[in-house]
Formats: C-alpha cells, sequence, structure tokens
C-alpha cells in the first residue's frame, strides 16, 4: 500500500509538471529527493520515476552532468524491469544530453537503442511522440556531423510523425521545421530553407504568443536572404528579430554576429566591431560554440595585430574546447563505471549482508543449541548427582537402621538375660523360701522363730535384686525409641567431640516411623550440620535443642550460647547452602537470628509428610 501511494505521488508531481509551468522547480527537486531519501524501501518503478524526473530538472537548468547520472539510474532500473516504454525515453534523454556536449558516437548509439525498443511497442501516440523526438535528435546530430543528408532524412520523419499523431502540436513541429531549414540552409539550399521558414513565419497567431521562437526563426530566415544573395530587408529583419527579445539574451548572440558580418561587408566597422564584441560577451555567459564563432569574426573584422590576437584566442580556445569535450566524453563513461560499480558494490554489501545475517542465525541458533546441550548436561549432572546423594542417604540411614537393630538385638538378649536370670535365680530363692516358711508355720519354737527371720531376711534381699532389675530394666528401655533414638545418639557423639554440653526436648507425639527416609535423613543431617556451625563459628559451651508438634508442623530450635555474628554481612557457606537446600526440598522454612555476643538461634519449621 505503502508503495502504490508513492507511486501515485510521482505521477501526480510529473502530471503537475506537465500542466503547470509555474511550479517552482527547486521545490520541486527537494521534494523527489526526500522521498527517495526517507523512503528506502520504495519499490523500483517509482524510485526509477523519481530519477526521471529529477533529471528531467536537472537538463531544463542545462545541468548536463547531473541530469546524465539521474537519467542513468533511471534507465537501469527501466531495463532491469523490462518496461522498454520508459526505457527508450530515458535513453532519449540521455541521447540528448550527449549531442549537446558533443558525445555524438554515444548520443546516435542511445539513439538507435531508444528507436529499437520503440519500434517492438504498439504504436500509441506516446510511442509515437517519443520516436519524432528521437528523429529530431538524430537530425540534429547529424548535423553538427556534417552528414546533412542524414540530417535531413531523420528531420523529415520526425516532422511526418509530429504532424500524424498530434498536428496541433505546432511548437514541436515548428521546431523540427526549423532544424531542417537550417540543414538545407548548410548545403545551400536556400530557397528550400526559405520556404521552411516561411511556413513557420506564416503562422502569426503562434509567433505572437511566442515572440522568442519567432525572433529565432527570423533571424535565421533574414541570414539566408542574405546568405542568397537578397539584402534588401536586410538589416531590419535582424533589428526586428533583436527587438523581440532581451539584448543580452542567448538569441542575441546569433542575431549580434550576423548584424556585425553584415557591417563588415558594408565596410562599416565601428558597427561590425560593436555588434561582434557584444555576441562575444553575451556567448561567455550562454555558449563556447557561440564564443569561438564570435571571436572568429572579430579576426575577419578586425585588422594587424588585433585580428592576430583574436586568431590566437580562437586557436587556444578551441584546443580548449576539444579537451574540455574529450573530458564530458570521458566524464560520461565515468559515470557509467562508477554507477554501475556502485550498483555492483551495493549488490556486494547487499550479499555480505545476506550471508552476515544468515551466519548470524546460524550462530545464534548453534549457540542456543550449545546451550540447551550444556544446560540439559548439567540438569543431568545435577538429577544424577541427587539420586546419587538419595541413595547415599538412603544408604547411611540404613547403615544407621542397621546399627539401631544392633542395638536392638542387644536389648532384647539383655531382656532374654534378666529373664532368664528371673526365673532361674530369683524365682527358685522364692519358691524354696516359701516351702521353708509352709514348714515352720506350725512351729512356735525359738529355733524355728530364728529360721523363720532369717528367711525374711532373705525375703528383702530377693527384693532388692528384684527392684534392681527393674531399675535396670527401666534405664535400658526409654519410650520413644527409634528415630529419636538415632538423633540422641548423633547429638551425645558431636557435644561431646566438640565439648557441649545440652539439652534435648522432643515431643513424644511425633509418629516417626510412618514418615519417608529423605524426610528423616534431611532432618537428622539439618540438626548435624546446625551442630558443626556451631562447634566451628559460634564457641559455644551449651546448645538447647528442641522439636515440637505445632499444628502437623514439626519446629525445630537448635540455640547456642555463643558469640553470635551479623546475619545481614555473614557469607553464605557451603554448610548453610546445603541446610537451605534440605529444608527446600522437603517444603520447609528456615529463619536465623543472632547477636553478637548473645548467641545465635536456628529455627526450622517442616510441615509431616507421610508419602
Amino acid at each position: 500500500m505503502q508503495n502504490l501511494l508513492l507511486r501515485y505521488l510521482v505521477l501526480f508531481i510529473f502530471s503537475v509538471n506537465c500542466f503547470s509551468q509555474e511550479i517552482n522547480e527547486k521545490r520541486k527537486l527537494d521534494s523527489l529527493s526526500e522521498i527517495l531519501k526517507k523512503n528506502k524501501q520504495t519499490d523500483s518503478l517509482s524510485k526509477a520515476l523519481i530519477h526521471y524526473e529529477i533529471g528531467r530538472i536537472y537538463r531544463s537548468n542545462f545541468l548536463g552532468e547531473q541530469a546524465y547520472k539521474e537519467f542513468f539510474r533511471a534507465e537501469k532500473i527501466f531495463k532491469a524491469l523490462k518496461d522498454d516504454f520508459n526505457y527508450a525515453r530515458t535513453l532519449y534523454n540521455i541521447a540528448v544530453i550527449q549531442k549537446n556536449e558533443k558525445d555524438y558516437t554515444g548520443s546516435e548509439v542511445a539513439s538507435i537503442e531508444a528507436l529499437t525498443l520503440l519500434e517492438k511497442l504498439d504504436q500509441t501516440k506516446s510511442v509515437r511522440k517519443y520516436k519524432s523526438y528521437i528523429y529530431n535528435n538524430l537530425g540534429q546530430l547529424f548535423a553538427e556531423l556534417d552528414e546533412y543528408d542524414k540530417s535531413i532524412s531523420y528531420l523529415k520523419k520526425s516532422i511526418n510523425l509530429k504532424k500524424d499523431y498530434n498536428p496541433d502540436n505546432v511548437v514541436s513541429i515548428y521546431n523540427s521545421l526549423n532544424n531542417l531549414a537550417l540543414s538545407y540552409k548548410s548545403i545551400k539550399k536556400y530557397e528550400l530553407s526559405l520556404r521552411y521558414h516561411a511556413e513557420i513565419l506564416a503562422d502569426k497567431n503562434f509567433l505572437n504568443n511566442n515572440p522568442t521562437y519567432h525572433a529565432l526563426v527570423l533571424n535565421s530566415y533574414g541570414h539566408t536572404q542574405y546568405l542568397l544573395g537578397d539584402k534588401h530587408q536586410i538589416p531590419l529583419l535582424y533589428y526586428k528579430a533583436l527587438n523581440m527579445i532581451d539584448s543580452l539574451s542567448y538569441r542575441a548572440i546569433g542575431i549580434s554576429r550576423n548584424l556585425a558580418e553584415y557591417y563588415n561587408e558594408k565596410g562599416k566597422k565601428d558597427s561590425a566591431k560593436y555588434y561582434a564584441y557584444k555576441s562575444k560577451k553575451i556567448a561567455k555567459n550562454y555558449s563556447n560554440d557561440e564564443i569561438l564563432q564570435s571571436v572568429m569574426l572579430l579576426s575577419k573584422i578586425e585588422e594587424g595585430e588585433k585580428s592576430a590576437e583574436h586568431l590566437k584566442e580562437y586557436v587556444r580556445l578551441s584546443d580548449s574546447l576539444h579537451k574540455e569535450e574529450r573530458k564530458v566524453r570521458n566524464k560520461f563513461a565515468r559515470i557509467r563505471f562508477e554507477t554501475n560499480e556502485l550498483e555492483q558494490e551495493n549488490v556486494k554489501i547487499a550479499r555480505e549482508r545476506m550471508w552476515l545475517v544468515i551466519i548470524s542465525i546460524i550462530l545464534t541458533i548453534s549457540a542456543l543449541l550449545l546451550y540447551v546441550i550444556i544446560t540439559q548436561r548439567a540438569k543431568n549432572k545435577e538429577l544424577t548427582f541427587a539420586k546419587q546423594q538419595q541413595e547415599a542417604n538412603e544408604e547411611i540411614y540404613n547403615l544407621m537402621l542397621g546399627e539401631h537393630e544392633k542395638i536392638e538385638e542387644a536389648r532384647a538378649s539383655e531382656k532374654r538375660r534378666i529373664s532368664e536370670e528371673l526365673h532361674d535365680g530369683v524365682l527358685g530363692r522364692l519358691f524354696g523360701a516359701r516351702l521353708s516358711l509352709d514348714s515352720l508355720n506350725m512351729s512356735n519354737s525359738t529355733e524355728a522363730i530364728n529360721t523363720r527371720g532369717q528367711y525374711i531376711t532373705e525375703l528383702k534381699t530377693i527384693e532388692n535384686d528384684i527392684r534392681k532389675v527393674s531399675h535396670e530394666l527401666n534405664t535400658d528401655f526409654v519410650s520413644g525409641s527409634g528415630f529419636v533414638d538415632i538423633i540422641k545418639t548423633m547429638v551425645e557423639g558431636q557435644t561431646s567431640v566438640y565439648n557441649l554440653s545440652y539439652d534435648l526436648e522432643h515431643d513424644t507425639n511425633i509418629n516417626w516411623d510412618i514418615m519417608t527416609n529423605k524426610y528423616k535423613i534431611h532432618i537428622y543431617r539439618i540438626i548435624q550440620e546446625s551442630l558443626h556451625n556451631i562447634y566451628k563459628h559460634a564457641q559455644a559451651t551449651h546448645v538447647n535443642i528442641s522439636i515440637t508438634l505445632k499444628n502437623n508442623v514439626i519446629c525445630f530450635a537448635i540455640v547456642d550460647d555463643g558469640s553470635g555474628f551479623d546475619v545481614v554481612r555473614a557469607k553464605t557457606g557451603i554448610g548453610l547452602k546445603n541446610m537451605r537446600s534440605r529444608i527446600k526440598d522437603i517444603n520447609g522454612v528456615l529463619d536465623i537470628r543472632s547477636q553478637k555476643d548473645k548467641g545465635t538461634k536456628v529455627s526450622i519449621e517442616v510441615p509431616i509428610n507421610y508419602d
């Protein structure tokens, strides 16, 4: 949609150019350049049309080199798009510029190529119009090369086409008629030249509306009469033509030179010199060719040293112009080369950018794949390590359970020993004492009384033995055995090694037996790591450990009387990281509070998990 709007904008500018000459071409040129600058993504056809219109503006302002560059850029795009009509009319403009800059060979090649393209198209009014323009350019070109037969042939073709497709366009027709008259004048067919000039001069309405063109034709007509020898209207025709224009305009050069030629022939040297110098002065602002002709005329009018000076100036200027013409032809070749080189460079840059994008995409994808692979490997290693750690924890716990089972076996063995001791020792003695007392119940002798006293003493001894055995049993078999006993054993061993005194409180309502091994291993390791940190950093002498159950959440509190530390500034070591990792694994919460010289409290809350 954007490209379509741009194309409409370009076409609008063209249409305004065709139908209104009041538009400021500088503003239009700036607008077109701005469109090219701001719309890098403009479609190719719109770009070509913009370059074409910019070239047309430059050409109308006699800026041949700039115009050539823009037309050449447009030509390349039209050719690539196979837009033969626009390609041909662009070639026509290039041919005109080349002819004006005396690159006649280049102009002829471009003109013939344009004609060849137009011949292949449907012969619409626009096609025939540009064919007529090209024929006119070839006519002028061959006139410059002094090949007047070809010039006349092409100019006649141009006039016939113009009268055919648009007979009302008298400006264009008269332009070719005037060129044809000039060619006939150059080969001294003055009657034919006058006839074509007269055809133009007969259109009074057109000439009145175009005084500058009227002056051009009238001057040429008068000069042809002069060459024919019919001088009865000379110099009246020259003065009449001069009065129609600005005396310092381009058209005044030829008129002034004709007047100088006329007065020189008449022997009126002062008038001849006046108009000859005037012609040279005006020519300096317009055309080198006109300067040459004026200098040559002055060499004929002046005498002696002045004449020689003008001849030298003519030779010097002629050589200079030939060099300039070669430079211009080389410049056109250089423009084509540089433009082609620039296009090739742009193609190369575009190709390099494409490869850069492709390589960037490949590298990005490769980096992502490498990242995914490395990340996946790290995750696999992490999972493998976690699995190995879990297996190790399971093994450790199983070993602890094995130790606990050995302890239980030892307790069972001790129970059997005590049972056997009670059965074989205490019960036997009680049975013997009971039988002896039964035999003495019927006797009241002193000996019987003393013997009963001995047996009563024996019963007291047996009572003490039973009390001792009961006490031993009470000491060995404490309620809440199992996982709590494992924690007790670990705490006793750690505090003994670390020279710490301790208090351990636990809630008997916690059912450890139905919890998973992973759950109990993490709790065991957290308490173990806490005791290790107390020994390593706290310089404590006593630690309180409490395990309570609140709302189905096990709460651990480990409080020491050590030196304490700044919780905010303290570095997190591997041990604390492991504690946090374990707590996270069982969905727990860790809170550490400490003050300098007031000890540290580690609080852990873990929801019960029976899975």
